[in-house]
């Protein structure tokens, strides 16, 4: 007899199962293959799976502790029509976003349209005025994107979240198919499944494109804040699959605005950083001045058009809860199109009406800091005890403008390994999107993380979660290509949105 399959009681969507016993369409496969393990078996290729984490150096930072990051050996599966629905709509948001970053750092149409108030962003923890005046080549401010999804109740996707400053965990999604190809090799060969290994040589094709006009051999680093960082193994994965050098601040060195890197041939002049730190450490003469990571100069040497900085700076506005709501407003007046993915239904706290009524039942909503991530700060109303109710009473009366609120959602369960069982866990979805300024190309899959506590319904890694390989079954090239507005994208007076509607490591900026 196989290993068990424990019944789903949460309520939630449930991935492979329809009813009790009763595999979806796309899953049959897959069960039944699994049913043909003895839960020893499957304990050994767990073993198996994390031995082979640890000896590749597959970890993450959690609490000053190097830890395998833990892969779950249930696959999670995406067809090639429900794949293709969600990759338009995740390049769509993506456009929307660039051009909205491009318009607040520029001509600041959307507040002369009236559809949202200026103080929205200038408000925003993230909003940086050091980058007005820096213009990218090619227009990509976001040249990678993580667009955090999850399936709601009725089994639809939802944005939950952008992330265009940082976005991390793309090396996971690299490395968990390494891993199960290896100890799951017969899997494999009943499903087509799409490869994820292309990734790397998408984002340098993208990062090339970015580079200045005037750079004839353009050189590309991944600038990082050290060993002690959480995604550290990120940066060096994608800068040896890139073949490129991986830098600290201290390996920089900025002078009349060109921005070279100290080699042991002396110094060889750069032209696209891929930057894993943050803002406030980017630049001491700009940002925080006691930064010791960052390179003194960078940001002028961007201005002046002789590097460019990937992500751009400023992006975080983008990322903030607020600015969240308003997305399907931008895809509407930037690209004249339909938001093809929904937000989740969010509350801005700022308007009266709304915070009255969520002050008023707490207990029925999560409320999140506008800046927060990796799970960090977010109280779920029909969890929290009194006290940490009371506790957010007063600080969302305190500060409105530095939390969202949004009706609770019952995260999609997927069967996870437990002990000697296969149990139901809450996960998401954080499909990765690289735009080289011609055409958005979204990875095929993306990184889905499970939280591994029953009930539980925080999946980061950072709060003890662990992560599945994702499986988009097809034979043919789908990725969405989207091809990116013009500048004079066509404006238009839309109705302010109705009220609407996590990280994969925190620290330095990391999302």
């Amino acid at each position: 007899m196989g290993v068990a399959f424990e019944d789903d009681a949460s309520g939630a969507w449930n991935e492979m199962f329809s009813s009790p016993g009763q595999p979806r369409p796309i899953y049959e496969r897959l069960l039944a293959d699994l049913n043909a393990y003895q839960p020893q078996e499957l304990h050994q290729r767990a073993e198996q799976l994390a031995r082979t984490f640890i000896d590749r150096g597959v970890t993450f930072a959690h609490s000053g502790e190097e830890r395998p990051f833990p892969l779950d050996l249930v696959p999670r599966i995406l067809g090639a029509l429900e794949w293709d629905r969600l990759a338009r709509g995740i390049a769509q948001r993506v456009l929307a976003l660039e051009a909205f970053l491009a318009d607040v750092y520029g001509d600041g149409r959307i507040f002369d349209e009236g559809l949202m108030p200026r103080r929205a962003v200038t408000s925003s923890p993230h909003f940086t005025r050091a980058a007005f005046g820096i213009a990218p080549p090619n227009g990509v401010r976001i040249a990678v994107a993580g667009i955090d999804l999850v399936r709601d109740e009725h089994g639809n996707f939802c944005v939950l979240e952008d992330n265009v400053r940082i976005p991390s965990g793309v090396s996971y999604v690299i490395e968990n198919r390494r891993a199960m190809t290896q100890a799951f090799s017969a899997l494999f060969s009943d499903h087509r499944v799409h490869p994820v290994d292309s990734y790397p040589s998408r984002l340098f094709a993208a990062l090339l494109a970015a580079a200045p006009v005037k750079a004839v051999d353009p050189v590309i680093v991944v600038l990082s804040p050290g060993v002690f960082n959480a995604a550290y193994f990120e940066h060096v994965l994608l800068a040896r699959m890139m073949g490129v050098e991986l830098v600290e601040g201290r390996d920089l060195v900025c002078r009349s605005n060109h921005v070279y890197m100290r080699t042991t041939n002396g110094e060889r002049a750069v032209h696209v950083i891929y930057r894993r730190v943050d803002d406030d450490w980017l630049d001491p003469l700009q940002f925080r001045p006691d930064t010791v990571i960052g390179v003194a100069g960078v940001v002028n040497a961007a201005r002046a058009g002789h590097v460019v900085i990937s992500n751009g700076i400023g992006n975080g506005v983008a990322d903030d809860k607020l600015i969240y709501t308003y997305v399907p407003a931008f895809i509407r007046f930037y690209l004249g199109q339909k938001p093809l993915l929904d937000n989740v239904e969010t509350y801005r706290l700022e308007d009266d009406e709304a915070r009255a009524e969520v002050l008023g039942h707490l207990e029925r909503y999560v409320v999140k800091p506008v800046d927060g991530s990796g799970g960090k700060g977010i109280v779920i109303g029909p969890a929290a005890t009194k006290a940490e109710l009371k506790s957010l009473h007063r600080a969302v009366s305190a500060s409105p403008r530095s939390y969202i609120a949004q009706r609770p959602v019952a995260l999609s369960t997927h069967p996870t390994l437990v002990n000697d069982t296969i149990a139901p866990r809450h996960i998401d979805l954080r499909p990765f999107a690289v735009n080289d300024g011609e055409e958005v190309w979204v990875l095929p899959g993306g990184l889905t993380r499970v939280a591994l506590g029953a009930g539980d319904l925080i999946v980061n890694s950072s709060r003890g979660g662990g992560s599945k390989d994702t499986w988009v079954l097809n034979d043919e090239a789908i990725p969405y290509r989207g091809a990116v507005p013009p500048a004079s994208a066509r404006s238009r007076r839309y109705a302010a949105p109705p009220r609407q509607n996590d990280e994969y490591v925190v620290e330095q900026g990391e999302q």
